[in-house]
């Protein structure tokens, strides 16, 4: 039996995330430039993507670029925006054939004309796709999200629209960019590291974290089944005991 094969359906994640890291070492390990290896990470995000969709996963995140990259040297930030561009062009029609809808979270206005441009189109173009959604994080931080929500919620207060005592989780959930996705309750980092690097810091609360060495341009499908089965075999608890969730 295959790896996928031993995948419980009933038991499926229905959104996965993932922190795509390990671009740079991959090409620096090669002797290329780190463009090169964002470029390869694209057949892994493909194969990702794809694999999700067949499997039932309802929603997968994929974080592509952190408000903190904008801190990179400026020729690596160019062409991770032109390649964004390209790739968006390119992989329209494979998100057509496999049913999936194309979303954004992120100051998605920092980014420039022709991206944004594109990023729209796509989403319009893959809107009437009912199968699963694939959200990209772009020029996103929890932290920003999260600051942009409180100062939202504040100025909400201020005018007279919401009164403090409203303030609970679920109203901090509606204001933040990922209001109309569910929590992830799988989340993948690959290359090793073991942090998760300011993403989805309120969502992730409850989720099952998996961490892998394999740098992001070498994640195949069978990694992302290994990562399911692990997650399947954890007992989610959400605070209780053991003897409260299997009652």
């Amino acid at each position: 039996m295959n790896l996928k094969e031993q995948i419980v359906k009933e038991k499926l994640p229905q959104h996965v995330a993932i922190i795509m890291d390990g671009n740079g070492r991959w090409a620096k390990g090669k002797g290329k430039f780190r463009i090169f290896g964002h470029q390869h990470g694209v057949t892994a995000v493909r194969e990702t993507a794809e694999a999700c969709a067949e499997l039932g996963v309802k929603y997968l995140t994929l974080y592509a670029f952190s408000t903190e990259n904008w801190s990179r040297p400026q020729a690596e930030v160019n062409a991770l925006m032109d390649l964004l561009v390209k790739t968006i062009q390119k992989e329209l029609p494979t998100l057509n054939k496999n049913n999936i809808r194309l979303d954004a979270i992120g100051h998605l206005e920092s980014l420039p004309d022709s991206c944004r441009k594109n990023l729209d189109d796509a989403i319009k173009e893959t809107s009437s796709n009912d199968g699963m959604t694939l959200v990209l994080a772009l020029s996103y931080s929890a932290k920003w999200d999260i600051t942009k929500a409180v100062k939202q919620i504040a100025e909400d207060v201020f005018n007279g629209q919401l009164k403090s005592d409203d303030i609970n989780d679920q109203l901090i959930t509606k204001y933040l960019s990922t209001h109309n996705i569910p929590e992830p309750e799988l989340l993948i980092r690959t290359s090793g590291e073991l942090r998760i690097s300011n993403f989805l810091l309120w969502e992730i609360a409850y989720s099952e974290l998996y961490f892998t060495d394999i740098l992001w341009p070498d994640f195949r499908r069978d990694d992302l089944y290994r990562a399911i089965l692990d997650y399947q075999k954890r007992e989610r608890r959400f605070g209780k005991t053991s003897e409260q969730t299997s009652s």
